[in-house]
């Protein structure tokens, strides 16, 4: 899949914390600045943002993945030109830090450093953290 003439791709990753909640509000503004934009989220923020995954879809073009894709399944994602993880929350900053990808997210964040693309993270933690 390719992104349309002229625009570069940027992967939104929402960890599960309150401003995923406004992810539509991200790609918009993403997309007046000349991004195709598409989608990741991490398993729970996927169960937040529920009900709005397929107006998600609906505004970016692109399905919203937050599962791994089964073997042989073709990729249904343009390749990524860059990466912004927001909200990044401390649980996927730590498994980041330390190279675990036990999710489609934090496989693509781990991937991005060795891939040497632009990776931007907006940490949202709790007041405890």
């Amino acid at each position: 899949m390719r992104p349309p003439a002229g625009r570069r791709v940027l992967y939104l990753v929402c960890c599960a914390a309150p401003p995923a909640l406004d992810a539509a509000d991200l790609v918009a503004s993403a997309q007046a600045r000349g991004w195709d934009v598409c989608v990741i989220c991490t398993p729970t923020a996927a169960r937040w943002l529920a009900d709005e995954i397929a107006s998600l879809a609906d505004l970016t073009g692109h399905p919203v993945r937050s599962q791994y894709k089964l073997p042989g399944e073709p990729d249904v994602l343009p390749p990524a030109d860059a990466m912004l993880v927001a909200p990044a929350t401390s649980n996927t900053i730590a498994k980041w830090a330390l190279g675990i990808s036990d999710n489609l997210a934090l496989g693509l964040i781990t991937e991005a450093i060795g891939l040497r693309l632009p990776v931007a993270a907006l940490t949202h933690l709790n007041a405890a953290q």
